[in-house]
């Protein structure tokens, strides 16, 4: 819903708003918080509530730490009892741009990035990039001083009901809070694994899906907490059961019309369609790396669960990196499925949009489908079809990235330099940890 500024305010005095919470992301996709009181709103709504950007990470130095928040008004939002708890009065969000003390647009907001893709697509003649997430989960159960464990609620499995299911009283509090804030939801049910749950929510405009998926992994959060639960969107937070996906439905739409759908071309797909999986499959090696931005995800891409581990694309198979959905018309898509809940969904996002926006632009050819079982292929086979490998590690996705010029420049400098940096540290600590899968096979041994 579009508000101006004067909508807003007349809808914190109806409510009576207490407080206001001003959220942006920063470069790891970590929700930033700044509360304001009504005596501020004022200022708030002018975007001249400042804070202190030295303090988040990639953001700016301590020499130049100020930057203020810009709210966009059509994401104002009145939180629910069931999130904020019982706090004194109502309160009320706004999802914020960062600007510079000058008034310009700071170059390391994750939103903005997202947006300039946008425009980059829209000015090809293109309406926007329409997005649908799958976003997965896990509840956990938390030890008696509120620390989480991976000690799973149930052994349910996909589809399961209660009682074998035990987290769907907290489901469908989350999915009864979703609506409340105005979700349309289309799916709610257990996954594959023991403690694993699925919410999916109608798809819509890359930014608000994006603005979505971070309202999303708040409101699920908080209710699991109220249920005396953890709820994990880390990939793969137990080896032997399965890992947390982010399945990424994507369609371009021209003058109102779904531009992947062509009834006359193959499998039903316009040149746009393939072009924009050309896209997808030619930056895939270095766009996982902000896709799958975890040490943690490549645990999760690997070869005997259902996520993918190749670059390929299929019209029926699962074990493709793309899979082409059955219906046609104005749902016709691409399913991404490499993509995993931990990612900042405005990079992410950005960096798809810049994949196929260069498909688009240079009328990429996508290699023919591949419509058998990926992982049943031998080695042989694989290679005679020219199906590469995605990278095996956090390492190999960095490495990649930094030698793909469309993905950096749609990220942007600051926005490149600060998540280069950050994974390539995070993997380093990793690399030197002692794990504990060491000490119970060497400690006793040597």
């Amino acid at each position: 819903m579009a508000y101006t500024r004067n909508d807003v305010m007349k809808l914190l005095k109806e409510h009576e708003v207490a407080f206001l919470r001003l959220q942006f992301t920063d470069i790891l996709g970590r929700t930033k918080n700044l509360e304001v009181p009504a005596s501020q709103f004022e200022k708030a709504l002018d975007g001249e509530i400042m804070f202190d950007g030295s303090s988040i990470q990639g953001f700016t130095r301590i020499e130049e730490s100020d930057m203020l928040l810009r709210p966009d008004y059509d994401t104002f939002l009145l939180l629910p009892p069931a999130i904020e708890g019982s706090v004194r009065g109502q309160v009320a969000r706004f999802i914020c741009e960062v600007d510079q003390p000058d008034g310009t647009p700071f170059p390391g907001d994750p939103r903005r990035v997202l947006k300039r893709q946008i425009e980059k697509l829209q000015a090809l003649g293109y309406d926007d990039l329409y997005v649908g997430v799958e976003p997965e989960f896990y509840l956990f159960k938390r030890t008696p001083e509120g620390v989480p464990t991976t000690i799973t609620n149930d052994g349910a499995g996909y589809f399961d009901l209660a009682p074998v299911d035990r987290g769907e009283d907290a489901r469908r509090d989350m999915v009864n809070a979703l609506v409340e804030l105005g979700f349309e939801i289309e799916a709610a049910h257990h996954e594959v694994g023991p403690g694993q749950h699925e919410i999916d929510f109608k798809y819509g405009p890359a930014v608000a899906t994006a603005d979505a998926i971070q309202t999303f992994r708040t409101v699920v959060k908080r209710i699991a907490m109220n249920h005396g639960l953890h709820a994990t969107f880390m990939p793969k937070p137990v080896a032997s059961i399965a890992g947390s996906g982010m399945h990424t439905h994507l369609s371009v739409f021209k003058n109102g019309k779904n531009a992947f759908y062509d009834p006359k071309g193959t499998h039903e797909l316009s040149t746009d369609a393939l072009a924009f999986i050309g896209g997808l499959l030619e930056h895939a090696p270095g766009m996982v790396a902000v896709t799958n931005p975890t040490v943690n995800s490549y645990k999760r891409l690997t070869p005997g669960h259902e996520a993918p581990t190749n670059i390929a694309w299929s019209v029926s198979n699962r074990s493709a990196m793309i899979r082409i959905p059955a219906r046609r018309g104005n749902s016709t898509r691409a399913e991404l499925r490499m993509p995993d809940p931990s990612a900042n969904p405005y990079l992410a996002l950005a960096a798809v949009a810049a994949a196929g926006i260069d498909g688009l632009k240079r009328k990429v050819e996508p290699p023919p489908p591949i419509n058998r079982n990926i992982y049943e292929m031998s080695v042989r086979e694989r290679r005679k079809h020219k199906i590469k490998d995605l990278p095996a590690s956090l390492r190999e996705a960095v490495t990649n990235l930094k030698k793909d010029r469309v993905i950096i420049d749609a990220l942007g400098d600051h926005v490149y330099k600060g998540l280069v940096d950050a994974k390539t540290r995070e993997f380093d600590e990793y690399r030197i940890a002692v794990h504990a899968w060491e000490l119970d096979r060497y400690l006793a041994i040597y």
